[in-house]
C-alpha cells in the first residue's frame, strides 16, 4: 500500500540559481568532443569528420537549448550565450573541414593553397629517387607510388592550410549563431510582452 503521508512524497527537483538556463553539462561535453575531435585530427581532413561535426550539431540542436535571456550585458546570459555560440562554431567548423581542403570555392583565401601541388612534384620526385631501382623492372609500380606519394603530400599541406584557416570560419559561424539566438530570443521577449 502506498504512503499517503508527506513524507513519502518526492519533492520537486531544485531548479536554483542558473538551472534552467541552459543544457550546461552538454554544451561543455559537445565542446570537449569537437575540441578533442580537432585536437586528434592528424593528416587530411576526411569525411568522416563532417559527420562527427554534423552528429555534434544534431546532439547540441536536439539536447540543449540557447540560454534565456536576461538583460545586462554583465549577466550569466552573455557567458552562457558565448559558451553555446562558440560551441557551435566549432562544430561548424570540424564539418565543414573536409569540404574545405577540397573545394577551392568555398575557401578563397588568395595564395593559402597555391603552394600544394608544388609540394605534390616534389615528393613524386623523392618516391622516384627513392625506389629508382624499381623503375627498370615495372615503371607501372613506380608511377603508381609516385601518383600516391603526390596525392598524400598534396592533400597533407590543403589540411595543413585549411587547419590553420579554420579559427576564422569557426568564429564567424559562433557570431552568427550567436546573433540568430539572441535575435530569436528578444523577438519571443517582445512578443510575450
Amino acid at each position: 500500500m502506498a504512503d499517503p503521508s508527506p513524507e513519502g512524497a518526492r519533492a520537486p527537483a531544485s531548479t536554483g540559481p542558473g538551472r534552467g538556463i541552459s543544457g550546461q553539462p552538454g554544451v561543455i561535453g559537445i565542446g570537449l568532443a569537437a575540441v578533442l575531435t580537432f585536437a586528434l585530427a592528424q593528416g587530411s581532413w576526411e569525411w568522416f569528420s563532417a559527420y562527427i561535426g554534423l552528429t555534434l550539431l544534431a546532439v547540441i540542436f536536439s539536447f540543449s537549448r540557447p540560454p534565456m535571456w536576461t538583460p545586462g550585458l554583465r549577466s550569466a546570459y552573455v557567458w552562457n550565450l558565448a559558451a553555446y555560440s562558440m560551441v557551435v562554431g566549432l562544430c561548424v567548423a570540424i564539418a565543414l573541414a573536409p569540404a574545405l581542403q577540397r573545394w577551392s570555392w568555398l575557401f578563397p583565401m588568395p595564395g593559402a593553397r597555391g603552394g600544394c601541388p608544388e609540394m605534390g612534384v616534389y615528393e613524386g620526385l623523392r618516391t622516384q629517387a627513392a625506389l629508382a631501382d624499381l623503375a627498370g623492372r615495372d615503371s607501372a609500380a613506380l608511377a603508381y607510388a609516385q601518383d600516391v606519394q603526390s596525392h598524400a603530400a598534396v592533400a597533407d599541406c590543403l589540411a595543413a592550410t585549411t587547419t590553420r584557416w579554420l579559427p576564422v570560419y569557426g568564429a564567424g559561424a559562433a557570431v552568427v549563431a550567436g546573433l540568430a539566438a539572441w535575435l530569436f530570443d528578444r523577438a519571443r521577449v517582445r512578443k510575450s510582452s
